[in-house]
């Protein structure tokens, strides 16, 4: 009983035309979600979601991933800086 909840996964370019529909040809939320076969509120969020990295808010999908890295070498220059103080306070310990 503990199997995990598989969720669907949809492209970019899936939801984009979903959207799309709502948008661009006048169909409502209800009509796009079952035409494409989701629930409305996901169109709800898609739309939200693609209105804000258009209007610059949201990331998009470049800039996550070099903040993502860039987060990952932050945490590695942290960890070194700490190991070097530390090596400092010993050997200076050491010097006395």
């Amino acid at each position: 009983m503990n199997q995990k909840r598989k969720y669907k996964t949809y492209s970019k370019e899936f939801k984009e035309e979903a959207v799309a529909l709502v948008t661009d040809q006048g169909y409502s939320v209800a009509e796009a979600a079952e035409a494409v076969g989701v629930n409305p509120n996901q169109i709800y969020k898609w739309k939200d979601h693609l209105e804000a990295q258009a209007s610059g808010v949201a990331l998009s999908d470049n800039e996550r991933a070099e903040l993502i890295k860039l987060r990952a070498e932050n945490k590695r220059l942290k960890m070194e800086k700490d190991i070097l103080k530390k090596a400092s306070a010993f050997f200076a310990k050491e010097m006395k």
